[in-house]
């Protein structure tokens, strides 16, 4: 019980529940000045998520590619590398997996599902280990490369859309194989028919293996000491290229299978984008908010996901911009950013605890 407690007093829990609280009443202030009801606001909110199993299975839908590209930039930064192409490797995975769960058609479901996601995990990561590679091997920053990956992984996707997977007069390709889909139709059922799928639950098990890799193999613990010091780790015998390749690897296929998981659970075919989708960036969002760690990255999709599909609820019912939401998800990374603000705001808190202690 005392370990409990110890863990929830700890700063790494403390501050970003602080950042949150913060960011929602900066919120509930601009909505004070733009002459709107916070109170009410907020209500709609979190009505829209949990007033019905529909909108919450939803809500679910919703968060599950913010897990994976959270998880994506999480794991690169643990190793020192800030892989902002999360958005051109899920568009890559994406792709993979809808020319497989199209072209693949006839395969059994135990056999074609699995082939569409690995395709799906294994391009996202060979997209991610360019970025790794050149900046392994030239210095290249990995910012840079990967944001014109990101433009080259969005043009080639609708290139492979449009010269081998159109659907005759449309703008999308042609629907999946029903053997390659992820949908789970007992739990949409249960869900209220929402667009729940199998990827959800891979997802929740993929952040447990990240924990796992990172925190209790020699891998891991190699790839979290390039992160930390790389001059130090390859003194100590550690292959610092070779991890960031790894890393850049790994951190690919997490985006490329969220691409997979949208295609194969929850549209059946791929449409020709006019601009990126943004869910490697809010993914990013996603990661600082959970502090790097797959259990925060949890929570920071949960979070994201019900700000961003209550939102909908908000505008409808009262009548706010749900542009006010990006607001309130911009200053709870600002806030878990600007950490000094937070600890200022909690001195007394501090202080306070500290007389105890004495006494």
């Amino acid at each position: 019980m005392n370990k409990v407690l110890k863990w929830f007093t700890r700063d790494s829990f403390i501050l970003p529940i602080v950042a949150i609280l913060m960011g929602l009443v900066l919120g509930g202030i601009v909505m004070l000045v733009g002459g709107y009801n916070p109170l009410e606001a907020y209500g709609a909110l979190f009505t829209k998520v949990f007033g019905d199993m529909y909108n919450f299975g939803e809500a679910v839908r919703e968060m599950t590619p913010l897990i994976m590209t959270g998880l994506a930039f999480a794991f690169a930064a643990r190793a020192g590398l800030f892989n902002i192409g999360g958005e051109g490797q899920f568009l890559v995975g994406m792709t993979a997996a809808t020319f497989v769960g199209v072209k693949f058609a006839g395969l059994p479901i135990y056999i074609h599902a699995p082939l569409a996601l690995i395709a799906g995990a294994v391009f996202g990561g060979l997209w991610a280990a360019i970025a790794g590679y050149l900046k392994a091997t030239r210095g290249v920053n990995e910012v840079i490369s990967s944001i014109m990956l990101n433009w080259i992984g969005l043009y080639l996707a609708n290139l492979i859309v449009r010269q081998f997977l159109l659907l005759q007069g449309e703008n999308r390709s042609v629907n999946i194989s029903e053997s390659a889909s992820i949908s789970l139709n007992w739990l949409s059922e249960l869900m209220g028919n929402s667009r729940v799928h199998l990827g959800t639950l891979i997802a929740l098990v993929i952040a447990v293996l990240f924990y796992i890799y990172m925190w209790k193999t020699k891998q891991g613990f190699e790839i979290r000491a390039v992160g930390y010091n790389p001059n130090a780790a390859e003194y100590a015998g550690m292959h610092v290229n070779r991890n960031i390749v790894k890393a850049m690897f790994i951190s690919g296929m997490l985006a490329g299978l969220g691409g997979a998981f949208q295609v194969l659970g929850v549209f059946q075919y791929q449409t020709v984008m006019s601009g990126s989708p943004g869910t490697g960036f809010d993914g990013i969002a996603v990661a600082l908010i959970g502090l790097n760690h797959p259990f925060g990255v949890l929570l920071g999709a949960l979070l994201f996901g019900t700000l961003t599909y209550g939102s909908a609820g908000m505008s409808f019912a009262a009548d706010v911009p749900p542009e006010i939401i990006r607001i309130v998800i911009g200053s709870i990374i600002f806030f878990i950013a600007a950490q000094g603000i937070v600890r200022w705001v909690l001195k007394p808190f501090y202080s306070k605890r500290k007389k105890e202690k004495v006494l």
